[in-house]
Order: C-alpha cells, then structure tokens, then sequence
C-alpha cells in the first residue's frame, strides 16, 4: 500500500519506515515527542529538512498501533488489513504536509486519502 501511495502521489523514489507496535509503545511516542500522553492510532515523523540525510529519499516514519487500529476496524466494520491501510495513507499523508488540525484541513487531507484508498483498492481488484 505505502508503494503505490507514493506513486500515484507522484513519488515513487521516496521512501517511508513503517513500524507497528501496540498502544504503550505509541503511548510513549506520543508523550515523549508531543506531549500527549495518551495512545493513537497513527504518528508521523518527517525526515527534518534542512539537514543533510544518509537517505535522502526517506521521507521519515509513520507508527500505527495495531491495538487501536484492531479496536478501529471493529468499530467501522474493516478488516485490520483495511484499516492498517488507511491509516498507512494516513501518516503518509502527514508525512507529505497535510495535516487534519482544523475542520476545512481535515476535510481535504480524507477526501484525499478516501481517493488514494480508492485507486490502491480499484488496482488490486
């Protein structure tokens, strides 16, 4: 998913870590890097820019709980794989500046990964 994510954006040359853990481990990444101390589903963590990178195509990492995407895709009727994937687009999305900080910004950053999910799903059928 994250593959054709970064193609259809245009970007088959960047690269994105993934790393799934459970929501203590992301509970402290949350706490430890923005001073949330509570779990989430999804964080995102831009390469910095600006700084000279041993991998420039990297365009940073994305951590999804497996715990809470489990709960999430039981509560919208996904399977796991759906909603590993959404929220794989997700953090990609962040990855690449969008942000869902307001009503209008989120609007946009899930019309666009409702369309990225769209075209991941319509290939592989």
């Amino acid at each position: 998913m994250g593959e054709k994510t970064l193609y259809v954006l245009g970007r088959p040359r960047n690269e994105v870590s993934v790393l799934l853990v459970g929501d203590r481990a992301i509970r402290r990444l949350n706490q430890t890097y923005l001073n949330h101390d509570r779990s989430t589903d999804v964080l995102a963590f831009p390469q910095q820019k600006g700084s000279p990178s041993p991998q420039p195509h990297l365009l940073g990492d994305v951590v999804i709980s497996v715990e809470t995407a489990a709960r999430q895709a039981k509560e919208h009727g996904y399977s796991l794989d759906q909603e590993l994937a959404l929220l794989l687009v997700h953090g990609i999305l962040h990855l690449l500046g969008y942000d869902d900080t307001t009503p209008a910004a989120r609007r946009r950053m899930w019309a666009k990964q409702a369309r990225l999910l769209a075209i991941a799903y319509k290939e592989q059928s």
